[in-house]
């Protein structure tokens, strides 16, 4: 392979692998469920249970995180403050810790006062095709799936308040 060859080669290899990282970070902040019935589900640690369900007739944020997580280590102050503000929106954890030690710290360090549980298989994850961490559901009265909140967000931001209130 000549000199230009192996530039063309290397350009379209670089090319390639760009557009695949690139293609990776878009973890679909506009999922095919937004619009549709939240997937009901239950989970239980042993220590807490939720059940989606449970909740309807409430605006919710469904969150999803782990103790590991350096988002969800950034948000979580913000999500404590929104649940302070605004206590008529129910903010539900759910954890895919592994470690139930670095579970309860994270939520001792936080003072975490909105319902957790943890679940490891991540079963509640699969059912919303989140493999990414944080990850928020919002979703409204009827139990419909509005949005989907991608990292750590501005809990605080104007809009996003503004938003969650007409829901």
């Amino acid at each position: 392979m000549n000199s230009r060859g192996f530039l063309m080669y290397r350009l379209t290899l670089i090319a390639l692998l760009s557009f695949a990282l690139l293609s990776g970070c878009n973890r679909g902040a506009r999922p095919a469920q937004v619009g549709k019935k939240a997937p009901d589900f239950t989970v239980s640690d042993g220590t807490s249970t939720i059940r989606l369900s449970s909740y309807r007739g409430k605006v919710v944020l469904l969150n999803f995180w782990a103790s590991w997580c350096g988002p969800c280590v950034q948000e979580t102050p913000g999500l404590q403050q929104l649940h302070h503000d605004r206590p008529d929106i129910e903010i539900v954890g759910v954890s895919v810790d592994t470690d139930a030690n670095a579970y309860q710290r994270f939520l001792k360090r936080f003072r975490v006062d909105t319902p957790n549980v943890m679940d490891p298989e991540q079963k509640a994850a699969k059912l919303y095709h989140t493999d990414g961490w944080p990850e928020t559901y919002i979703i409204d009265r009827n139990g419909v799936i509005r949005r989907k909140v991608i990292g750590d967000p501005d809990w605080g931001n104007p809009e996003m308040r503004a938003y969650l209130k007409n829901l």
